[in-house]
Parts: C-alpha cells; structure tokens; sequence
C-alpha cells in the first residue's frame, strides 16, 4: 500500500489542529504555511474531513477549522479513510466486491492478513496518542 500526498497532507493538516488546540479556528493559511500544503489542495481536503464530521469549520475574519471532537477520539485510520476511501490492498477486500471468478485465490489470504494489520493499527492510534509521541520531537510551526 502506497501512501497518497492526501492522506500525508491530511493527516498533517488536521495534527496542526492538535497541536493548536485551544487556540480557537486556525485559518488555512497558517495550516498550509506550517505544514507546506499548497492552499487550494489543502482546502480540498479540509472540505471533505469537514463533510465526514472530523473538523468544523468557522467563517468570517477570525475564522479557520477545529476539531470536531476531542483528538482522544479521532483516529488516523478515519482520517485516511476519509480522505481515501477504503485502503484495501486489492479490489476483492472492499467492501461489496468479491473475488472474480467467486472461489477466490490464495493471494486474497495474504492482502486480508496485510489490510488486517493496517486497520489495526491506524485504527488504534488517536490524534491524541499522536500529539503524545510527537511531543518528544517538537519539530514544525511554532504557534
């Protein structure tokens, strides 16, 4: 599984909104400025966390993107889904499809142990976890 410039840039893009968490709506600028997201791709991408109810945006001169909920309660695998769609390794994994020929192949036995792996562990790590380990390397944009 190759990893897109959406979810890099996304999971980038929201962790900026941890890491200035408290601080009221952050405006795309400074996300894009800090995390060195072009601005229009980064609007793209906030519009469609906001759609699956991941951030919340504010209009207006003191506006910008929140969290929508508390970083202990988003994941990395929701914000790469969101961005993404599925992460199946092949077509046969996602949901609705299966296998071709309907018997399915020893190959399928492998991409489920890998998309498995994946889930579990993008699906077990918060913003909040992240924020955490991050800390201990405080690289990036300095509010």
């Amino acid at each position: 599984m190759k990893v897109t410039t959406k979810a890099r840039y996304g999971i980038n893009a929201i962790f900026e909104l941890v890491l200035r968490q408290g601080e009221g709506p952050v405006p795309i600028k400074v996300i894009a400025e800090c995390q060195h997201i072009p601005e229009p791709y980064l609007e793209q991408l906030m519009n469609q966390l906001r759609k699956d109810g991941l951030v919340s945006s504010c209009r207006g001169a003191q506006g910008g993107y929140v969290l929508s909920r508390p970083p202990e309660e988003i994941t990395v695998g929701q914000v790469i889904r969101s961005l993404e769609g599925s992460i199946a390794p092949v077509d046969c994994l996602k949901e609705g499809e299966g296998c071709r020929d309907g018997q399915g192949c020893a190959g399928r036995i492998i991409w489920q142990k890998i998309y498995d792996s994946v889930n579990a562990v993008i699906d077990t790590i918060t913003l909040a976890a992240l924020a955490e380990e991050y800390s201990q390397d405080k690289r990036g944009c300095t509010p």
